[in-house]
């Protein structure tokens, strides 16, 4: 983080805590995936994953009482769930084939991509100092993932960049399909979790058999790992948390999630780095930050005409849990995300 934001930061509140607690969860997930993936089929990895999230989310909606089978409810949820399990299919088909760090750098260009998107969409041009951070974020994957070698990337960070386009495109287009909505975050996120766990264990039955049948506990454990802390704890702890501080904050330390993929990938995963890498991981999270700065103010500025109210790429209420499927790299705007 660049000095200047880290003196900006007043002291660390236990909302401040939660907040990084979910980025690390998020930035984790790659390395606990990718350790799952060994033994266990992609489409299963997600259908288990999403179905066991969907159950514990299932008890929460009945305790509150929530209403979600309602038109509108289902109809966007499944809407949304096709969006965000397409980026999820890509996420994990990547970091299978590549290393835990570099997936959870690469996606996090979507925090680039989808502001980008928005002012495609809205034809409202962004600052040009934010095309230079996105120049500089693609420099930096450029760096780590070739390591400055003339070789060519590995298919699966090509893979993760294509999750990362899909995401930001995607957030875009969920932020606009539930901006009128007055849908529950809580049943619209639990009918796009039922939906991705229902799908995806149809889609390969045969694998979600055989891994109930043969996997030990550690890798229930690790798919308990993805659904409740990286999925359901990461929904409730920002619903939560938003609520006690600013967009902006909470943005900001949720984009801390690149930076616990390197430290979780290097120092568990046993990723190597050479010093091109490090250069191009530095690259990346500074742009990704600074970035994340200019977005906000351009947005800030543009809203206080419209009497301040809360937008941007996911804004709305029921936008801010409806890209949260998709998880990992927060958007600018803050808004939840529920899985990494």
């Amino acid at each position: 983080m660049p000095p200047r934001l880290l003196l900006r930061l007043p002291r660390a509140q236990p909302t401040d805590l939660i907040l990084i607690a979910v980025a690390f969860f998020w930035g984790s997930s790659f390395l606990v995936t990718k350790i799952v993936l060994e033994r266990v089929s992609i489409g299963a990895t997600l259908g288990l994953r999403f179905l066991i999230a969907a159950t514990v989310l299932a008890v929460i909606v009945l305790l509150r009482r929530e209403r979600v089978f309602t038109v509108a409810n289902l109809a966007s949820g499944a809407v949304i769930a096709v969006i965000v399990g397409t980026v999820m299919a890509l996420e994990t088909a990547g970091v299978s084939v590549t290393s835990a760090t570099n997936a959870g750098l690469i996606i996090s260009l979507a925090i680039i991509f989808t502001p980008l998107f928005d002012s495609l969409w809205n034809r409202s041009w962004l600052p040009g100092g934010y095309f230079l951070c996105s120049a500089a974020a693609v420099v930096g994957v450029g760096l780590l993932i070739t390591q400055g070698g003339a070789y060519l990337p590995r298919a699966g960070d090509l893979v993760i960049l294509a999750a990362a386009l899909v995401r930001g495109f995607g957030t875009t287009v969920i932020a606009r399909l539930t901006r009128s909505q007055s849908s529950s975050p809580l049943s619209l996120t639990f009918v796009q979790l039922a939906v991705m766990g229902f799908v995806f264990t149809a889609a390969d039955l045969s694998g979600v058999r055989d891994a109930v049948a043969t996997i030990g506990w550690t890798d229930w454990a690790a798919l308990a790992y993805l659904a409740v802390a990286c999925s359901v704890f990461a929904f409730l702890a920002q619903t939560w948390a938003i609520k006690k501080t600013s967009a902006s904050r909470a943005s900001l330390l949720l984009g801390s999630e690149p930076v616990w993929a390197v430290l979780v990938g290097v120092a568990i995963g046993g990723d190597a780095l050479g010093m091109l890498g490090f250069v191009g991981a530095a690259v990346i999270i500074v742009a990704t930050y600074v970035g994340q700065g200019i977005e906000a103010r351009h947005r800030g500025r543009a809203e206080v005409p419209a009497g301040g109210a809360s937008g941007g790429p996911a804004g709305g209420p029921a936008g801010s849990a409806a890209g949260n499927a998709a998880g990992g790299a927060p958007v600018p705007a803050g808004s939840p995300h529920i899985t990494g």
